[in-house]
């Protein structure tokens, strides 16, 4: 991949980010080192190594859903509100 003024002033544009010349310059240098430290992976002799998705043997755990008793009731809720309108809570319109 080539990294130029050309590559960081699209990149700028579609993150819509404002760059002056010396951050753009700056971070064509920056992305190269990047791209060269990354490249030394290439390198490597992967042959006979089976790809890693997860490094750690996870698994969902399943539980029943239990409807447990509240201590709180209707009226005791309500009163925490602002303002209460036909036994709901009232609150302010959005559009």
């Amino acid at each position: 991949m080539e990294v130029n003024q050309d590559t960081i002033s699209h990149l700028a544009q579609l993150s819509n980010f404002a760059l002056t010349d010396d951050e753009s310059q700056r971070l064509v240098k920056d992305i190269k080192e990047i791209v060269n430290y990354i490249s030394q992976l290439d390198e490597l002799d992967t042959n006979g190594v089976e790809p890693t998705y997860q490094v750690f043997e996870m698994e969902n755990i399943w539980r029943e859903d239990e409807i447990l008793p509240q201590e709180a009731d209707r009226e005791a809720l309500l009163s925490l509100a602002k303002e209460v309108k036909d036994n709901q809570i009232k609150v302010p319109k959005v559009l």
